[in-house]
This record gives C-alpha cells, sequence and structure tokens, in this order.
C-alpha cells in the first residue's frame, strides 16, 4: 500500500510540475538558456511564472561554469507579452503595488547577474515582455518581431524600469515618444534605434533571433570569463557617474583582474602565438 501511495503521490507531483507555468533552464558548454513557456498566456508575467524565474535566476547567479545566460521564448509567436492584467484585474491596489515591486526586483536580478545577458527576440515583447529585455546586456531581435512599452494604451505607465533603461539604450527623445504613444514597433526600426544589437530575417523554423543570439554567446564563452565579468561592471557602474568616477571604477575592476590566472594565460598564449585557453581564474 504504501508504495501504490508513494506512486500515486509521485504523478500527483509530475502533473503539477507540468502545469506549473515555469521557465527550463537549459544548459550547454558555458551557456545557460531560460526558456520560457507559459503558452496560454503568451509568457505573461504573473505571480507564479515571476517566482519561477527568480528561482531560475537564483540557481545561476554563483554557478561559476555559466558565462552567458540567454532568455528565449518556447512559445512560437511571443517573446513575452508582459503582465498578466486578467491577474492583475484581481488584485487590490495594495497587492498591485507588491506585485510590481517584485516585477521591478526581478527584472533588477536580471541585470545584476555577473555574467553577459542576452535576449532572443522572435515575436511580441511588449510591457514588461520588453522591459525583461532591456534589463539583459544584449538583445537580438527578428526583423518581424514586435516591441513596445505600451502601458499607457492601458491606463498604466512601465513600471518595471522600462522608464529607466529604455532612454539609457536609445536616449530620451526616443524613449519619451514610444512611452507617451504606447507605440509598437518591428525589429528592424529597434535595430535603426538602437535598442537591438541585431535584427535578422525570420526563418522557417521561427528562430532566427535564437539563432543569433546563440552564436553571439557562443562568440563570448571562449573569452575570459573573469575579465568580461569586470568589463560588464565597468560599464554598468561607469555609464551612472562622471566620466572621472568613471575611470577610477575602470581602474578597479582593472585592478581584479591582473593577478588572475586567466590574465597570465592570455599573455602566454600571446607569446607561443597559440589560442588561450581560459578556465575564470
Amino acid at each position: 500500500m504504501r508504495e501504490t501511495r508513494g506512486s500515486a503521490a509521485g504523478r500527483r507531483r509530475k502533473d503539477w510540475r507540468q502545469s506549473r507555468p515555469f521557465p527550463s533552464l537549459v544548459r550547454q558548454p558555458g551557456i545557460a538558456e531560460i526558456q520560457m513557456n507559459r503558452p496560454h498566456a503568451k509568457n505573461s508575467l504573473g505571480n507564479v511564472f515571476v517566482n519561477e524565474l527568480f528561482r531560475a535566476l537564483e540557481s545561476l547567479r554563483y554557478d561559476d561554469k555559466v558565462r552567458v545566460v540567454l532568455f528565449k521564448s518556447q512559445v512560437k509567436g511571443v517573446f513575452c507579452a508582459g503582465a498578466d492584467l486578467k491577474e492583475r484585474a484581481q488584485m487590490s491596489d495594495t497587492e498591485v503595488g507588491h506585485f510590481v515591486h517584485r516585477l521591478r526586483s526581478l527584472m533588477d536580478e536580471i541585470a545584476a547577474l555577473p555574467v553577459p545577458t542576452i535576449a532572443a527576440i522572435e515575436g511580441y515583447a511588449l510591457g514588461g515582455g520588453l522591459e525583461l529585455a532591456l534589463a539583459c546586456d544584449l538583445r537580438v531581435a527578428a526583423s518581424s518581431a514586435k516591441m513596445g512599452l505600451i502601458e499607457t494604451t492601458r491606463g498604466l505607465l512601465p513600471g518595471a524600469g522600462g522608464t529607466q533603461r529604455l532612454p539609457r539604450c536609445i536616449g530620451i527623445g526616443l524613449a519619451k515618444e514610444l512611452i507617451f504613444t504606447g507605440r509598437q514597433i518591428d525589429g528592424q526600426q529597434a535595430f535603426s534605434m538602437g535598442l537591438v544589437n541585431h535584427a535578422v530575417p525570420q526563418n522557417e523554423q521561427e528562430d532566427a533571433a535564437y539563432q543569433k543570439a546563440l552564436a553571439l554567446a557562443k562568440e563570448i564563452v571562449p573569452r575570459a570569463p573573469i575579465a568580461v565579468k569586470m568589463g560588464k561592471l565597468a560599464i554598468n557602474r561607469g555609464v551612472e557617474v562622471d566620466i572621472a568616477s568613471g575611470m577610477a571604477i575602470e581602474g578597479m575592476c582593472y585592478a581584479q583582474n591582473i593577478p588572475t590566472r586567466d590574465r597570465q594565460e592570455g599573455m602566454a598564449a600571446f607569446k607561443e602565438k597559440r589560442p588561450p585557453h581560459f578556465i575564470g581564474e
């Protein structure tokens, strides 16, 4: 009887896991992919989904084997449709405030990951979905993708970092225009504004952005991990301060890299005219 009860409980746990709107974490050498998969709600950011994204990020933060984190969707035609407004409609004003604060914290956690992050945008990235992509270091979009901070069309304003990260990405004037109008733009327009690093024609498999993002990740993986992390830190901290302070931040980051074995390996490889082999130490 105990075995039968255990088996039934195991099936219930399995069924529950399969029904959860969780992102899967797929790993390959040096790269971790957070694959969003909430098809019935177009990857919209509801409470459970946000909690599971936090869980995925927590498992990656101190993983020295991960050199790049890539965000993609397993749902055709959408990256992330933004906040789950059906769920939010059931919340009180206080609950809305708490949830938006948590959503903002999620984006901050993505931005604070020590390794480079890349968003692969195939379809719609709207509202909180675009804010998630903006929290990443790099963005790759299919030319046919649709992006926008559309909150003003819903009586809202961006609340998960959009009013801060979009101006820093494309400039104040363009950011104000997109936020004030709630306009949606395609991948090619986003590229022309500097919102995405690359815009690529969509392919038959509808994964052109992912393939380009993966190629970009694979280009980063062989580089010295500590140097890349320090470079990210220097840029992120330095862009917020005056140039003199930024130079001081760069100097501190550089100093941390000097005693690393990877720096010594880079110098030795140069002298010996061979590719370097970096180990992240």
